[in-house]
């Protein structure tokens, strides 16, 4: 009995210790094998982000939910330690041999590499931003992932919104501490960006708590929490009055009152030129969102050469439907107002712009069997905007679907304005957006098997843009836009990015004013007015990244063309698709590589 006694601890010991080999190294040092490196890397960024974790909803499937009553760390010594960790990681992943990895092992530490030395190389930059703005700052993206990303199915969900409303006064406090930071070092939103923030968020505490979104949204959601009594959600919505009352008017009130005095010192310049190393942090943001080493004096004759041949095409459409073309904007700001093209300006109205654009959604999803046959197992919807930040939001975006299922993609509309949404576009920004674009390529990463998490979510703009603006123009190419006028609208959103190309540089690298870069805009694709101003605000706070989407698609364009010439008859658009989308998203050098292996591939089978 003793003997066996002891055989067994010395096999659990052995155990134990085998283990312990295993772990520490997983854990704290170089993991043995690179693929556990890889999911440490991931679960570590990961866990360190609550908020990303609860938007994806990978853990609540197996009984997880410890993330959900928490905040992200918005803390510059957080940031700092984030950088430093980033460091860290890029030294490990070389320190693995590149050397015999088979292609699919490369490619996962090729794009991890690249995506690793990119941060690392931004972290120069630290401060280099504006964390409250009009497009998407602090003050209206935790409103707004309270009500659309935070989980509300049961009593403990409803807890857990609680508190994490509770904490946003300590996010607030956190982004507060940068703020200054910035100002320190010269960092300082323009003028305009201050005069926005500071209207949405006094119109944000101007109510009564309980007319507050973050109390309304809660109220209508525990309604249909089955199993909550009316008295224990009686108690929670006491709580939650009490939170917005005590805690989260107070904290933006400290925004407010921040923003107030900094408005006396802001300036009209706009572009990044002014801050400190100005010309190389936006060096660094277009490499970062466009994935290539193209120059900005690069990028902007490329945007002027785009103009022109997208703009010739679009008076030839013009001529032939007997407008006067010579000045374009003129021409599409009178098309822009013709009745036909607009719905009427209610509740009604907008209620039928969603619909129309499910119903087109809808039509070209069921039509694409002879261009794609991989399709995403999850549907996407249309919803609206917020109404309470559609004041300074994008027109549309789109946010991918939670990997638990119980969020499916959702194709955001902004229905502030139903002038900025004429008929004729809106085929190409729902295939933009929904199918073929955002909602094929984003749900298709999500359900990659037999590759290492990170690559089912890691971002890079040019691509992730750049296949959305193609997927605008495989259906112009197929039949989806016959009307001339719906041929009209997927040329305006090719003109509105090469435009992009143009005001983004202009602004940033050639001194543009707010101004020149809306008149530029206005005068070379008659867009509406009110459109133009946003998405000029937008480039000023988020500089580099409008440039993304027109030079990720002329890269997927020529890769068509090189596959199309070398391959000639055996070419199939659906295998290409099948190249672009199966890998998630890569950085354009290694998108170049993948097709070129394919076609070597192909040429050598045929």
């Amino acid at each position: 009995m003793t003997k066996t006694k002891n055989t067994i601890l010395a096999v659990l010991l052995l155990g134990a210790l085998a283990l312990g080999v295993f772990l520490v190294p997983t854990i704290w040092g170089k993991p043995w094998k690179i693929e556990h490196f890889y999911g440490r890397v991931f679960a570590t960024f990961a866990l360190r982000h609550p908020m990303m974790l609860s938007s994806m909803r990978l853990l609540e499937p197996v009984g997880l939910r410890f993330h959900n009553d928490d905040l992200d760390d918005m803390s510059v010594a957080f940031q700092e330690l984030e950088a430093e960790w980033l460091e860290e990681q890029l030294g490990v992943l070389r320190s693995y041999d590149r050397e015999g990895m088979s292609d699919a092992e490369g490619l996962s530490y090729d794009v991890l590499e690249w995506f690793l030395e990119d941060l690392v190389e931004g972290n120069r930059f630290p401060l280099h931003d504006y964390p409250v703005n009009q497009l998407g700052g602090i003050q209206s993206g935790l409103p707004e992932f309270m009500i659309t990303t935070h989980h509300l199915g049961d009593a403990r969900d409803a807890k857990d919104y609680i508190a994490r409303v509770a904490k946003i006064g300590i996010a607030i406090d956190q982004v507060l501490g940068g703020l200054e930071l910035r100002e320190e070092q010269g960092v300082v939103p323009p003028r305009f960006v201050i005069e926005h923030v500071l209207r949405e968020m006094r119109a944000f505490v101007g109510v009564a708590p309980t007319e507050q979104v973050l109390y309304t949204h809660f109220a209508e959601a525990t309604e249909e929490i089955e199993g909550l009594q009316a008295s224990e959600r009686g108690e929670l919505l006491t709580r939650l009055e009490s939170r917005i009352q005590g805690t989260v008017y107070p904290a933006y009130h400290r925004l407010i009152d921040y923003f107030d005095r900094l408005e006396g010192i802001a300036t009209t310049d706009d572009g990044v030129w002014k801050l400190p190393a100005g010309a190389e942090f936006y060096a660094w943001a277009l490499a970062h969102h466009t994935t290539t080493d193209l120059s900005a004096e690069e990028i902007h004759q490329l945007g002027l050469y785009q103009v022109g041949e997208i703009q010739a095409e679009m008076r030839a459409i013009l001529e032939e439907q007997g407008y006067e073309a010579a000045d374009l904007a003129a021409a599409m700001n009178a098309l822009n107002e013709e009745e036909r093209f607009l719905y009427p300006d209610s509740d009604e109205g907008r209620e039928r712009i969603l619909a129309d654009y499910q119903a087109m959604i809808d039509e070209i999803d069921a039509g694409l069997e002879p261009f794609f046959d991989r399709r995403p197992a999850r549907g996407v919807e249309v919803r609206r905007v917020a109404e309470f930040r559609q004041a300074t939001a994008p027109g549309a975006y789109y946010d991918p679907p939670s990997f638990d299922g119980s969020r499916p993609g959702v194709f955001y509309v902004n229905l502030r304005s139903v002038k900025e949404i004429p008929k004729f576009g809106m085929r190409t920004l729902a295939y933009h957006e929904a199918i073929p674009g955002h909602h094929f390529q984003l749900a298709l990463a999500q359900e990659m098997e037999g590759v290492p998490f990170f690559r089912r979510v890691i971002p890079f703009t040019a691509y992730t843009e750049g296949w959305a603006l193609y997927a605008e123009r495989v259906a112009a190419e197929n039949g989806f836009q016959e009307d001339p006028f719906d041929r009209l609208g997927y040329l305006t959103g090719q003109i509105f990015r090469a435009v992009r190309l143009v005001v983004d540089t202009g602004i940033h690298s050639k001194r543009w004013s707010r101004e020149e870069a809306i008149d530029y805009m206005l005068a070379n694709t008659g867009m509406p007015e009110t459109d133009v101003v946003t998405e000029i605000e937008r480039y000023i706070v988020n500089p580099g990244q409008a440039c993304a989407y027109m030079v990720g698609q002329l890269k997927i364009l020529s890769l068509r063309r090189e596959a199309q010439e070398r391959l000639g008859p055996a070419f199939d658009i659906r295998q290409f698709h099948n190249v672009v989308l199966g890998s998630g998203a890569v950085p354009l050098s290694l998108l170049e590589e993948l097709v070129d292996r394919w076609i070597e591939e192909r040429l050598a089978a045929a």
